[in-house]
This record gives C-alpha cells, sequence and structure tokens, in this order.
C-alpha cells in the first residue's frame, strides 16, 4: 500500500506539503502542487479519509432529508447540492422520510454520533421549535419547505407570489371559473392557496370554496380532485394544480372523461419537473429553480458547518411562469 512517506519521497518534498496539497492549502507554490499531485496520480496513492476527518473532527458527509426520493421534484435539487458539496470537498447522503418523526428521529442520531456534519431537511415533519433547538447545536439548513419563526437559514421561492401569477395567467386567458387541487398541510401549499386567493379577489372574482380540493397529493391527489370538481353542477373551465404530478393525474382523468385540455379545461401545474415539456399536452406551469435552490442550501450548510454564517437568513429565488399547451384562451 502507498503511503504518504512515499509520495513524499517521490516529489522530493516533505510528507507535511503532500499533506497540506491534500487539503487544498494554498501556502504551497503551484509548482511543487502540481508535481506531488503528478505523483500522488501515477503512484495511485489514497489517502486515509476516515483518519484524517477524525482527526478534523469532521466528517465531511452533510445528509439531506428527503420528502419522498422517488418524487423527480427533488432530482435536481439534490444535484445542485451536490455540484457544492464536492468542490467543497464533502460528500451528500439521501434518506427517505416521508415526513414522518419517527424516521427522522432514527436518522437526527447520524449528527449527533458524529457521523455527518449537518442536515437538510426539505419537507421537515418536526415543528419549528423542535427544529429550532437542534440548529443551536447542529448545522441545519431548510429547504424547500419551513415553518415561519424557525431559527435555522432557509431556502425557498415566495410561494404566495408564484401561486398569484398561476391564477392570474389563467386570469388574462379570460378564466372566471378557476379552481384549485393540492395539499395545503405544508407551508408551499398553504401559501400558494393564499395567491390563488389573492389573485382572484383582486379582479373581483368570488371564491367558490367547492372549487378547493385540499389533501390530496401527487398523481393520484389529481384524478381525485377532478373526480370531484366534475361532480359539481357549476364545473371549473381552468384548474390550478399546486404540483405537476398532480397536474398530470388531472390530465388523465379529464381525458378519461372525453374533455380536451386546454379547449374544455385549461390546466397549469407547479415545479416544471421534467415530465412537464413531455406530456401530452406539454403543462403550463410555475417553474422553481430547483438546482439553485439546491446549491444555494448547501452553500448556507457550508458557512454553517465551518462556523462562518451566525445569522438565519430567509432567502427566496425567483420562479417563473412557462407557459405551453395546457392553457389557451377561452374563445369567444
Amino acid at each position: 500500500m502507498v503511503t504518504i512517506q512515499d509520495v513524499a519521497k517521490e516529489a522530493g518534498v516533505s510528507a507535511a506539503t503532500v499533506s497540506r496539497v491534500l487539503n487544498n492549502n494554498h501556502s504551497v507554490s503551484i509548482k511543487t502542487r502540481e508535481k506531488v499531485k503528478k505523483v500522488i496520480k501515477d503512484l495511485n496513492y489514497q489517502p486515509n479519509l476516515l483518519g484524517r476527518n477524525l482527526r478534523r473532527m469532521e466528517t465531511r458527509m452533510v445528509l439531506v432529508f428527503l420528502y419522498n426520493i422517488s418524487n423527480p421534484f427533488y432530482s435536481k435539487i439534490v444535484e445542485g447540492m451536490e455540484t457544492i458539496a464536492h468542490k467543497n470537498g464533502y460528500n451528500v447522503l439521501m434518506c427517505n422520510t416521508n415526513a414522518k418523526i419517527e424516521t427522522e428521529q432514527i436518522y437526527l442520531n447520524f449528527i449527533k454520533n458524529k457521523l455527518v456534519d449537518g442536515i437538510i431537511f426539505t419537507s421537515p415533519a418536526m415543528r419549528h421549535k423542535a427544529l429550532s433547538e437542534l440548529a443551536k447545536d447542529y448545522p441545519i439548513v431548510l429547504c424547500n419547505e419551513y415553518e415561519r419563526n424557525t431559527q435555522a437559514p432557509v431556502v425557498t421561492i415566495d410561494n404566495e407570489e408564484a401561486g398569484y401569477d398561476a391564477v392570474n395567467h389563467l386570469i388574462r386567458l379570460g378564466h372566471k371559473k378557476i379552481a384549485l387541487i393540492g395539499s395545503c398541510q405544508v407551508r408551499s401549499g398553504y401559501e400558494r392557496e393564499l395567491g390563488y386567493r389573492k389573485a382572484l379577489k383582486e379582479v373581483g372574482i368570488e371564491i367558490n370554496e367547492s372549487y378547493i380540493i385540499r389533501d390530496v397529493g401527487s398523481y393520484k391527489g389529481g384524478i381525485i380532485g377532478v373526480k370531484k370538481l366534475l361532480a359539481l353542477k357549476e364545473k371549473p373551465t381552468a384548474l390550478f394544480c399546486i404540483s405537476d404530478l398532480i397536474a398530470i393525474g388531472a390530465i388523465k382523468q379529464l381525458k378519461k372523461n372525453k374533455l380536451r385540455v386546454p379547449e374544455d379545461i385549461a390546466v397549469i401545474g407547479f415545479d416544471n419537473n421534467r415530465i412537464a415539456n413531455m406530456y401530452d399536452p406539454s403543462l403550463t406551469t410555475i417553474a422553481q429553480p430547483r438546482y439553485d435552490i439546491g446549491k444555494k442550501a448547501m452553500e448556507l450548510m457550508i458557512k454553517r458547518i465551518k462556523g462562518n454564517l451566525t445569522s438565519n437568513p430567509i432567502i427566496k429565488l425567483q420562479h417563473e411562469l412557462i407557459i405551453r399547451d395546457s392553457t389557451l384562451p377561452i374563445m369567444q
């Protein structure tokens, strides 16, 4: 097995210099650094990361709590996290919690036993008081979902404004009978409903509470929501779904009922998942900058781990309305 001393001897430097190169210490000249890196590569030297990290009292690992690892919404977020993590010499571990406190408690042992350096929550089941207490002792960052007054850094979008933009788009197309399908059990869903209500009130459209279908999520939720709406005497002409998966399920059920999208009912989703542009009709949606959200969350995490972040900012990145085939103006 090649040792650090072997590398040092071959490169004609001290073991301490090799260690500085491995640790990206810029006190080593560029010429010496490149020489050492070449020897490391030629000898295929594999540093003992475990021993090094134990000496530093760190793991170089960040744990990410995902609501549902199969949900395509999280793929770009995690990709953004990994980009920043790897750039800074960290790795990412992912776990599926389904927003269950019991599952979160099991994985919290990772940070309490110093097996990871920090945790990023994407949809925490823990209430803000418990999270705030946790954040006092450990590096914690909230990504996407959060509760007010949680004493931890947050990266998200302005969900109320995004919901407003989605519904305002439907209003500009001439729709007045606009329904909402989605779960309001999480803060993002609640805020998107606030945006829905704000847009309707702004133009004097009376809110029909029977048009609001709550506590349904994912693909099946869209199917359930459409079934309920089509059972109404006065049916909506447009649907605002608070996720793309809900919107795809809704369109599926509308087609099953021989209704055309967007000619009979317009549909708008949320998130701009990969499937949104691939579906038929292609889905109008609110795009979240998921990759950038992941990057920013990991940037905050690394700052918190290193002690360079003492405040708890709430950073809201910009969303975008993406207009595709599932929404068209009402024909007069």
